[in-house]
């Protein structure tokens, strides 16, 4: 459910219409661009209201242990990669889930582990591998 929350938190913060830079890479802290490297490249051309929720993730990006660390600059790694419509979709998903019941919540997330998991061991052919071995 934590990993959903903040996961969750990264799509809506990264969700939110473009205004003007705030405030530019340079100009952070090296604290800030530590906790913020993975999105170096596109600092200066996101909205000012998406650096301001940023700035307060960097803000406790210290007080994090180092596994939450590493897990927050993985997703922003991941969402930084993700084309306009990915993040569309990411966000739309996101916000299905949230109006799924609180006690269904659980279920959904099986759910979406199982099929995860079972498109990760097909083959990208869609033809089931075979395990024994052809002899010519």
């Amino acid at each position: 459910m934590k990993h959903v929350l903040t996961s969750g938190f990264f799509i809506v913060f990264l969700s939110v219409a473009p205004l003007c830079a705030a405030e530019q890479w340079q100009k952070l802290s090296p604290q800030q661009q530590q906790a913020l490297a993975p999105l170096a490249a596109e600092w200066n051309s996101l909205p000012e209201q998406q650096q301001k929720i940023l700035l307060a993730v960097a803000k406790r990006y210290p007080h994090l242990s180092p596994a939450a660390q590493q897990r927050m600059q993985h997703r922003l790694v991941l969402w930084s990669n993700l084309t306009p419509a990915q993040r569309k979709a990411a966000r739309e998903k996101y916000r299905a889930f949230s109006k799924v019941p609180e006690k269904e919540r659980e279920a959904v997330k099986q759910m979406v582990k199982k099929t995860q998991a079972a498109a990760s061991t097909s083959p990208a052919s869609g033809v089931p591998s075979t395990t024994a071995a052809s002899t010519r």
